[in-house]
Parts: structure tokens; sequence; C-alpha cells
């Protein structure tokens, strides 16, 4: 293995389930001298988990600047040093960016360690189709800047991936139907990897009822995405959607066979739930 000495390790840690830590950053974490933390409280308990007893120093957005002078000072003397946050991979949506910056114009090496990441996991379940996509973060905490923050990127052809917190969750997803066409299809993920993961797919304009349906669906973490713009089903789709439907429908309540093409298609509930209603209407019409 090479030497560690004098570069910063960025290492990707778990965003819920510990066994996701990889094997090289296992091997790495427990090499370092320092491990730089957005919250130690947090990262000593990924630590401990592992029997790792690396010295823990705080990094967080308030800090960033001064520690890294700190940190370039330590890699200096020849200290070996990872970087890491509460979840996922540094620098995404997370402290760390100033830090590498910092590092590497001082003429230290920087070393990411791959791993978990809220965006690519949530891009990899949701099963929609955009070769593009655009990564937007958080939205703005005010209603204006939000509205605005949406009003820019309403019209580009790619697929918008946001984070959301519990507190904010209605309110961003009520605003992302105001400012978006409310036909667009949404993809909830909260929870990620968590005992309580919950995977959610639907237009936007039936996301903020799904949400109130349950006090809990507004609880932890989200990742949100939502398709590009005029992601609206082809003809190849009505006719999938059709052969899917009309069994269903010869044996069972239209709400129930159109919850159980949704559960196996995938596709969003307005759209099968309208298609169900005109083929219900065919068959009473030729009857």
């Amino acid at each position: 293995m090479p030497a560690l000495d004098r570069t910063l390790y960025v290492v990707a840690t778990p965003i819920g389930n510990l066994r996701d830590l990889s094997l090289r950053a296992l091997d790495m974490l427990g090499q370092v001298d320092v491990i730089a933390a957005e919250d130690t409280r947090v990262s000593a308990g990924l630590l401990a988990h592992y029997g790792i007893r690396a010295r823990l120093v705080s990094l967080h957005e308030h800090n960033e600047h001064k520690r890294a002078a700190a940190i370039i000072e330590s890699l200096a003397a020849g200290k070996r040093v990872a970087l890491v946050t509460d979840a996922g991979t540094p620098a995404i949506s997370d402290p760390g960016a100033a830090l590498v910056r910092a590092v590497s114009a001082a003429g230290y090496a920087i070393v990411p360690i791959p791993g978990p990441s809220a965006v690519t996991t949530a891009l990899s379940a949701a099963g929609i189709a955009a070769p593009q996509w655009l990564f937007l973060g958080f939205l703005p905490a005010s209603a204006t800047a939000r509205r605005a923050a949406l009003e820019r990127v309403n019209a580009l052809p790619y697929a918008l991936v946001l984070y959301e917190a519990p507190h904010r969750i209605a309110a961003t997803v009520a605003a992302l139907t105001a400012a978006l066409d409310p036909q667009r299809e949404i993809f909830i993920a909260r929870e990620l990897t968590k005992r309580f993961e919950t995977l959610h797919r639907s237009s936007l304009a039936d996301a903020s009822a799904w949400l109130a349906a349950d006090a809990d669906r507004m609880r932890g973490e989200f990742v949100l995405i939502v398709a590009p713009p005029g992601n609206t089903a082809t003809e190849d789709d009505a006719g999938e959607h059709d052969a899917l439907l009309k069994p269903l429908l010869a044996e069972l309540p239209l709400a129930q066979a159109v919850r159980i093409a949704v559960a196996q298609s995938g596709a969003p509930r307005n759209r099968l739930y309208q298609r169900a209603l005109a083929l219900q209407k065919t068959v009473k019409a030729t009857s």
C-alpha cells in the first residue's frame, strides 16, 4: 500500500445501514491518525461499531476554514488525515469542499474513497430513464427564493434531484407542484437504507396527499427526484398499461386494480387511474 503520510483521504460513510461501509474505507479509517468529522458524536458511533480509535476533530460549516489550517499543519507534520461527513460522501451538500481546496492548494494529495451517496442510491431505485439530471441540493428556505429557484429550472430537460428535511418536506413538495407541471412524475425516497426506508412514485399532483395521509411519511431524511418535463406515457406505455389493467379490472374493483397495477409497473398512480377509468367506460359502452 502507498504511504499514507501527507494525504487527505475523503471517505464516504454509510447513509444509514452501517454495513454499507466499504472494506477500503474501513481499512483507511483504521490507519489514519486524525478523522475530521461534521459531527463527532455521529461519527463516534460508526467508529465505535468498528473498533476504530483515531482522534476525532470537528469540521462543520462554521469552523471549516479555521479547521483547514490546523489539518494542513497536521499533514505537514506527517500525520494521516481522513475527512468524513455524518452520512454519505463528504462535500455534497455537506462541509468539506473548502478543506479539500485548501489542502490541495497547500500541495498535499487528495485521495477519494468512494462509497454511499444518497443521490446515487435514490437515482438507482427511481426507475426514471433520464440520461441527464440536475442536483439542486436543498432548496432555499424562504418561499420567494424557493419559487425563484424552481422557475430557473422549470423548463430544463433534466430530472431534478434534491434533498429535503422532515420539517420542510410538505412545503417543498407543494412548491414543486405549484412551480412545475403537476403531471410530472416525482419519486420520493425516505430514510434510505434505514429500518423505515420508503420509496414512493406518483405525479406531483398526488404527492402532497400521499404525504398527508400518514404523519410517519413526513419523518426522516428525503431525496426527491422529479422526472424531466414531458415525461408522459408513450403509446407503448399505454399498450403495456392496458395489458396489465384489463385482466385486473375483469376481476377486481377499480381502486384495487389500479393499486396492484401501480405496484407492478411503477407508473404514476394518476396515469393508471385515468386509463382504468377509460377502459371501464369502453367496457360499459360495448356491453
